[in-house]
């Protein structure tokens, strides 16, 4: 290992949740991770652009509204950043820009819109942030630097981030950040330049992943090793919770203890399955989880068949355990992105249809094992058991990698309320009605941990968040919905 595998930690961005994510249209609800990061930096004096970029389009689907990238030319920040999907924003010229450092940014945002004063890295002075995660006590905090004269541009926690590192940056980074660290609550893998210099910090729960990597041309540190691998620097670990590195001084602090507890989302849905995370394999993860699953929920059925695409590998773990066959039974248009969201019930339909197609060969008049990843609100997942009906299924027993998600994120996931999620409103009996299947088993709790094998935040199934303001956050959110429901 060279001098600079000593030093590393950062972790994922976010966007905002607060009350206006209650006007999102979420009756079409697909879960969204709120970004990817990356920095880079070069030990041979090589522009950073090109590497930046290619690591950007391995991190594009934990973000697809917008992204950016930002270098240190020796002398000034240069920002390049756009909406839309990466390969449309930068052109070659863009690419082209100087600088040895640099880091880069995916953005998904949670109020629908992508404004691009919002696009990261957040630019100040002499400071550019890239953040994944979310600040739980961002409003606090910002009505705070409000009161001392801060004016917010954006409505990202990078600019709230950017402004606590400048009231305290005279008293050098190491101190900065500490003050930053003391004053937030919440996820935040963040990777930024200051004075000329690559840094990165993450969270003391390390919620969000942030890994790193290093040939003898580039030290590297991304949200997934997916980033690495498309630059071919190789994967050497993570950083840890509650760490600051400064990538050009070799220097690796340990600002909070690392008290992990990792988002298990990451593994049963966002991650991409070839990437490591928190020194796990994704895939290997999710093989487990399917196995776990089809061992808590036998059930004798014809054909095994996931839900494209990220419950594919757990689908084909179901099927090596039970002993029933998979198959492709449902094909997706790999044209229509993520984030369909469609305004009536009728367009929600035909998103799904235009979404994906049954194999109507493979489904009619079988016993079909359908595995999905997870369950939020349901409707769109009661599309896809219409669709497989449709074609013909004898009948239909759902498999679900995830525990019931009961209450709301507060790290970056945008499940921002208790009432738009099915599993606090019904029991598992309900949900099987609503949804028209046979049966119904999701994995326990136990069996996620078990299958991970990481300390895991599980706020969103059983409110144990691992920081205090979410804690009293969740409590404020559930008094509001039962005021409403009352």
């Amino acid at each position: 290992m060279s001098k600079y595998t000593n030093s590393l930690k950062v972790e994922s961005e976010s966007s905002r949740h607060n009350t206006q994510d209650a006007k999102l249209n979420t009756d079409n609800w697909e879960l969204r991770e709120e970004c990817g990061v990356v920095a880079i930096f070069s030990k041979k004096e090589i522009n950073v652009a090109p590497y930046l970029y290619k690591a950007l389009m391995a991190l594009q689907h934990r973000g697809q509204d917008a992204a950016g990238l930002a270098t240190f030319d020796g002398k000034k920040i240069i920002v390049k950043k756009g909406t839309g999907l990466v390969s449309n924003i930068f052109k070659e010229k863009d690419l082209k820009i100087k600088g040895k450092l640099g880091i880069g940014h995916t953005r998904y945002p949670t109020s629908g819109l992508c404004r691009m004063c919002d696009v990261q890295p957040f630019v100040s002075g002499n400071i550019a942030i890239a953040h994944n995660g979310h600040l739980a006590n961002f409003q606090e905090m910002k009505d705070e630097l409000a009161i001392r004269g801060k004016k917010f541009e954006t409505s990202v926690d990078s600019e709230v981030i950017a402004y606590l590192l400048n009231e305290k940056l005279e008293n050098g980074i190491e101190n900065a950040v500490k003050y930053v660290m003391d004053k937030i609550d919440g996820a935040y893998s963040n990777v930024g330049i200051i004075d000329g210099k690559l840094i990165v910090f993450r969270d003391q729960n390390a919620i969000r992943p942030l890994v790193y990597g290093e040939n003898e041309d580039f030290f590297c540190v991304a949200s997934e090793s997916a980033a690495l691998d498309i630059n071919e620097i190789p994967y050497k670990g993570e950083i840890e919770g509650g760490e600051l590195l400064i990538i050009e001084q070799n220097k690796r602090v340990k600002i909070k203890k690392c008290e992990p507890r990792h988002c298990m989302f990451e593994y049963v849905y966002f991650a991409r399955p070839d990437s490591i995370e928190n020194g796990k394999s994704v895939y290997e993860v999710r093989k487990n989880l399917g196995g776990q699953l089809a061992r808590e929920h036998p059930v004798s059925a014809d054909v095994v068949i996931p839900v494209p695409d990220t419950a594919r590998t757990a689908a084909a773990e179901f099927s090596k355990v039970s002993g029933i066959r998979l198959e492709e039974g449902l094909i997706k248009n790999r044209y229509i992105g993520r984030t369909f969201i469609m305004p009536t019930q009728e367009k929600r339909c035909d998103a799904v249809r235009l979404k994906l197609n049954p194999v109507v060969q493979v489904i009619k008049d079988k016993r079909i094992v359908l595995v999905d990843d997870s369950i939020v609100r349901g409707t769109t997942l009661r599309e896809i058991v219409k669709l497989v009906r449709n074609a013909g299924a004898k009948e239909v027993h759902l498999r679900i990698t995830c525990p019931p998600i009961k209450a709301p994120c507060f790290y970056g996931v945008n499940m921002s309320t208790y009432k738009e999620l099915i599993a606090n409103n019904k029991t598992i009996e309900e949900i099987r009605e609503y949804l028209n299947v046979e049966s119904l088993g999701y994995l326990s709790i136990e069996g996620l941990k078990k299958a991970i094998a990481l300390p895991l935040c599980t706020g969103c199934l059983n409110e144990d968040y691992p920081t205090k303001v979410a804690r009293e956050l969740a409590k404020q959110k559930k008094d509001v919905d039962l005021a409403r429901c009352g």
